[in-house]
C-alpha cells in the first residue's frame, strides 16, 4: 500500500469518527476503515455500552475482513470493559494488516493493543494521520495524559471588547449562527461551568439546543452543569454540581467524573480567573460587528490585567471563520 493510499484511507476513518463525536464520550470517538480489494467499509464508536469502531466496521465487513487492512484512528483496545477486546475481534476476523494513527495513552491500552496484534502475526504500522487525529481527539488525549478535562473558554463580545452594556444587558450580542455554534460547543462538552453570579444574574438553563446528541437508549445527552459556589434551589440550571476550592481542584474533581472537556461560559470573574491561572487550553471568541462606544461596559475578563505590554498573554490563532454577521476566532494557549 502506498503512503498516499494509506493517508487517503485513514482520512476515511477520521471522517467516520466525526459521526460519533457527540455520543461516544467518555470513550474516545474513533473511526475505522476496512479495505480489501477496493471495497471500503467504515465504522465509528457507538454510545457507551455499544460497539467500538472496530467492531462496528468488522460487523459490516463480514467475510470481506479476511485478508483486509484495517485503519483505525486510535490503538484498538485489548481489555474487557463494557465490551470485549477489539484486538481479539480483529485477529479472529482474519485482518492481516492494521494501520493506527495514534497509540492510546490510557494505561489499560498504552501499547498493549499493538503488542497483541503483532504477537498474533499481524503487520502493524503506526503514525499515519497522527497530526489530524491528535487534533480530533485532543480532549480525550488531554484527559488521559493529565487526569483533567480539556478546558474551553467561550467568549462573546463587541469589536471594542465588551460582553455587556453598563446596565448589564447582553442579549443578544451575537447572531443566531454564532449562538447555534455555541450550542455545538456545549454538545461537544461533557460539562458546562459557570460562576454563581451568572446563575443569580442570568438564570441560564445551560442545556444543549440545536444539537441534541442521544445515547444508546435514545435519550438526549445533556452536559453536566457545574457551578462554582452555590445555586438557588429553583435555578433553571438545576440539578447542578456545586464545587468550590481552587480551580485546579475543580478540574481534578471533574476529571474523576470522566469529564473529557469542560466549557467555561462565564461570567467575567470566572473567565478571568481561569485565564490568569493558565488553565485554559482553547479559547473560542465570537466577535459581533458592533461597538458599545465607551468605557463603561463589561469587559471579557474582570480583575487585574497585564501590568505592562511585555506581560500580555499571547496565544496561537488556529481557526477563523465567519458565522452569519459575526466572526469566530479560535485560539490555543502556548504551552
Amino acid at each position: 500500500m502506498t503512503d498516499r493510499a494509506d493517508a487517503d484511507y485513514m482520512g476515511r476513518a477520521i471522517a467516520a469518527a466525526e459521526a460519533s463525536r457527540l455520543i461516544a464520550p467518555p470513550n474516545p470517538w474513533v473511526g475505522v476503515a476496512i479495505v480489501n480489494r477496493g471495497v471500503v467499509v467504515t465504522g465509528a464508536t457507538a454510545a457507551p455500552g455499544g460497539p467500538h469502531a472496530e467492531i462496528d466496521a468488522l460487523t459490516t465487513a463480514g467475510l470481506a475482513a479476511t485478508g483486509a487492512t484495517l485503519y483505525s484512528t486510535l490503538e484498538p483496545c485489548c481489555h474487557t470493559g463494557r465490551t470485549g477486546p477489539c484486538t481479539d475481534a480483529i485477529i479472529a476476523a482474519g485482518v492481516t494488516r492494521v494501520v493506527i494513527a495514534l497509540t492510546d495513552p490510557d494505561p489499560l491500552v498504552a501499547g498493549k493493543g499493538i503488542a497483541a496484534l503483532r504477537g498474533a502475526g499481524l503487520t502493524v504500522d503506526i503514525g499515519v494521520g497522527a497530526a489530524r487525529v491528535e487534533r480530533q481527539l485532543r480532549p480525550y488525549l488531554h484527559h488521559r495524559r493529565t487526569g483533567r478535562p480539556f478546558v474551553v473558554l467561550k467568549l462573546a463580545a463587541t469589536l471594542d471588547g465588551y460582553t455587556a452594556a453598563a446596565d448589564y444587558t447582553s442579549q443578544w450580542i451575537t447572531g443566531p449562527e454564532a449562538r447555534a455554534d455555541g450550542h455545538r460547543l456545549r454538545a461537544e462538552s461533557d460539562a458546562v461551568l459557570v460562576g454563581a453570579g451568572t446563575i443569580r444574574a442570568d438564570d441560564p438553563s445551560l442545556t444543549v439546543r440545536d444539537y441534541e446528541p442521544v445515547d444508546g437508549a435514545g435519550e438526549v445527552v445533556q452536559p453536566l452543569r457545574v457551578v462554582l459556589g452555590s445555586a438557588p434551589p429553583d435555578a433553571r440550571a438545576q440539578p447542578v454540581v456545586e464545587l468550590g476550592g481552587s480551580l485546579e481542584s475543580v478540574l481534578d474533581d471533574l476529571g474523576t467524573r470522566d469529564v473529557l472537556q469542560v466549557l467555561i461560559e462565564g461570567g467575567a470573574t470566572v473567565a478571568g480567573n481561569f485565564h490568569r491561572s493558565g488553565l485554559v487550553d482553547r479559547y473560542v471568541v465570537y466577535l459581533a460587528p458592533a461597538f458599545l462606544g465607551g468605557d463603561d461596559g463589561l469587559s471579557l475578563f474582570s480583575g487585574s490585567g497585564a501590568p505592562t505590554i511585555s506581560d500580555i498573554w499571547r496565544g496561537d490563532i488556529v481557526d477563523v471563520r465567519q458565522l452569519g454577521g459575526d466572526v469566530r476566532i479560535e485560539l490555543s494557549a502556548k504551552r
